[in-house]
């Protein structure tokens, strides 16, 4: 007796363009999902429960013409370092660049702002 094998065709798996959008879109889902959180959660991040400076910690005075952050800094605490009291009101304003502009009203730490 003879024996007759029977083979299967084989074919290949053929993705069509609807398969590549499919795959697409799950390769691409968990970055936009993080991408989502971050978003998200990232404000959170600027959020804090600091408090702000308590009152009476600081007083304001308006910057004159020709004032820098280094005169006023001479002006309102003369005993102490400049670079010191430039850098505490530099802080206390947000001051990045540490410049001042005339008419500019800024706050002076009040330990020194009794000098002034």
């Amino acid at each position: 007796m003879s024996s007759i094998a029977v083979t299967a065709p084989t074919t290949r798996l053929r993705l069509t363009a609807r398969g590549r959008r499919v795959f697409a879109f799950l390769a691409a889902l968990p970055v936009v999902v993080a991408l989502a959180l971050a978003v998200v959660g990232g404000g959170a991040a600027l959020a804090s429960n600091e408090t702000g400076a308590p009152t009476g910690a600081f007083t304001e005075i308006t910057v004159m013409s020709g004032e820098t952050l280094w005169s006023i800094a001479e002006d309102v605490a003369p005993a102490s370092d400049p670079r010191d009291v430039v850098a505490e009101i530099a802080r206390l304003n947000a001051l990045e660049n540490g410049s001042v502009t005339a008419g500019q009203r800024i706050a002076i730490p009040a330990a020194y702002a009794l000098g002034r």
